[in-house]
């Protein structure tokens, strides 16, 4: 399986720098949580691991394929749940699911897809156009999108945003099943409880850099509050 090696990352736009060297990698099987508040970074860091925004410089690898180089290589290798967006309104989930299927040439897919509706609590909705959708069904929808071909890297960006408990609980056996089968896991959240509970560490983000990396332990109950709150400062 595949591992992430981002080193002295840095991404402008314009004259706004959102990410300032930043380095960390994530091995198979492994999962590392981005943890920040909103504009530390982490969505931008995200977004260049899934080969949709260029680096401005430094050096990221997912899988042997520099995301600068060879970015189609990049979005075939990993599965992606962005922040935002990602669904087509006037599609349904199993539309969405079908035509995923087909750009990726799965046979037999059908049944993995019924799957993931029920254990997402879509099943009932497999059918109605997404414009309809919660944002926390959306959000459900993405993440179920992202694992549904098993992919060797998994990025879920924001995944616990608006979503209840029944979304929360799919998305930890989702980042958990995709770690047993070796996918290098990374999730981005503002949430640090959640963060803790899907990831072995955190790289808590600040300002566009990588203020310091956790192990997932440390970061427990109020002494880990306390200890994430010092870092944001």
């Amino acid at each position: 399986m595949a591992s992430v090696e981002v080193t002295d990352l840095v991404v402008r736009f314009g004259t706004v720098s959102a990410v300032r060297g930043v380095s960390f990698s994530v091995g198979p099987g492994r999962s590392t949580a981005l943890l920040g508040r909103n504009g530390a970074g982490k969505s931008t860091t995200m977004r260049v691991l899934a080969g949709v925004v260029p680096p401005t410089s430094g050096t990221v690898l997912v899988g042997e394929h520099d995301v600068a180089l060879d970015p189609l290589a990049v979005k075939r290798l990993v599965g992606y749940c962005p922040d935002v967006g990602g669904l087509v309104p006037r599609a349904t989930p199993w539309e969405h699911l079908q035509l995923s299927a087909r750009l990726r040439g799965m046979r037999g897919w059908e049944r993995r897809g019924r799957d993931l509706l029920e254990r997402f609590d879509l099943d009932g909705e497999a059918h109605r156009v997404t414009a309809g959708f919660s944002h926390g069904m959306s959000r459900r929808m993405s993440v179920a999108l992202a694992v549904f071909h098993e992919p060797a890297v998994l990025l879920l960006d924001e995944p616990f945003d608006g979503v209840d408990p029944t979304g929360v609980d799919a998305t930890l056996e989702a980042v958990a099943d995709a770690r047993s089968r070796g996918a290098a896991v990374i999730v981005s959240t503002h949430l640090r409880d959640l963060a803790v509970a899907a990831c072995e560490e955190a790289i808590v983000m600040l300002g566009g850099t990588a203020a310091a990396t956790i192990p997932a332990a440390d970061m427990v109950g109020e002494a880990g509050d306390r200890a994430y709150r010092a870092l944001l400062g």
